[in-house]
């Protein structure tokens, strides 16, 4: 039996830890923890706006989550090129997770997955709402500033052709916001693919995660803030879920 996965997602600017709410960052609620013996994977991203930002810092934190934490962990943030995710595998990464790049050039998906396999290819799709495309959202890229005329589910399915192994699906109206997935956007990004899809932005309660997966079609729950700036914890949600049907790894 397939099992679904809790994940929790650690952002990073200039090696700070911080949630962020619609994709500007709240410095209030830094933390420094994670429990990663029971999360199910470790999403650590980069979105440091300057491009031309000094990542040793950032290289440094993911190695040293590599050397202490025993599940998979997936690493993004201003990967363009083979070599960007070449240095991301070097320094500890298992998979490589992807976004503006692949919108402005596919092919590095194909080049990625030919170098290291489909399944260390995660494609991050952030995406809004819209009345002017076919679906009623837009794929947006640079930090969800940049519209990019895609629907989420055809840029998912169109990434899958490319190599693609996974595909993180992010509501940029409901990133920080505690309000739930839009369950909506992950259901037209599930029904697209045959890849898993995990879900981020949104989530306030385990109630969520369990909708996220029966109503959004997600193969796994990603979040920041029910796991960093709350008193509850992973284990906890896992029995929530498991009590509502929910196959989990305990």
């Amino acid at each position: 039996m397939l099992r679904n996965r809790l994940i929790t997602v650690l952002t990073f600017n200039d090696g700070t830890l911080f949630r962020t709410k619609l994709f500007e960052p709240d410095y209030r609620y830094t933390h420094n923890f994670v429990d990663s013996w029971s999360v199910d994977e470790i999403v650590i991203l980069d979105i440091t706006r300057d491009p031309k930002a000094d990542k040793r810092a950032f290289y440094d934190v993911v190695t040293q989550f590599a050397k202490e934490c025993f599940v998979p962990l997936a690493v993004g943030g201003g990967i363009r090129t083979l070599d960007d995710a070449r240095r991301m595998m070097a320094v500890g990464g298992d998979k490589v997770v992807v976004n503006t790049g692949a919108v402005e050039r596919p092919a590095l998906i194909t080049e990625i997955a030919e170098a290291y396999g489909s399944q260390c290819v995660v494609l991050s799709v952030d995406a809004r709402k819209s009345e002017n495309l076919d679906g009623g959202y837009e794929v947006f890229s640079h930090f969800a500033d940049r519209p990019t005329g895609k629907t989420p589910g055809d840029w998912a399915r169109e990434s899958e052709t490319l190599g693609a192994g996974e595909i993180m699906i992010t509501s940029v109206e409901r990133d920080g916001s505690l309000q739930g997935y839009d369950l909506a956007l992950c259901r037209q990004v599930a029904d697209a693919v045959t890849l898993p899809v995990l879900g981020m932005a949104g989530a306030g309660n385990w109630k969520h995660f369990v909708e996220g997966i029966e109503q959004g079609g997600l193969s796994a729950v990603c979040t920041q803030n029910i796991y960093h700036f709350t008193e509850t914890s992973i284990s906890s949600a896992k029995k929530f879920m498991e009590k509502k049907g929910i196959p989990v790894r305990l």
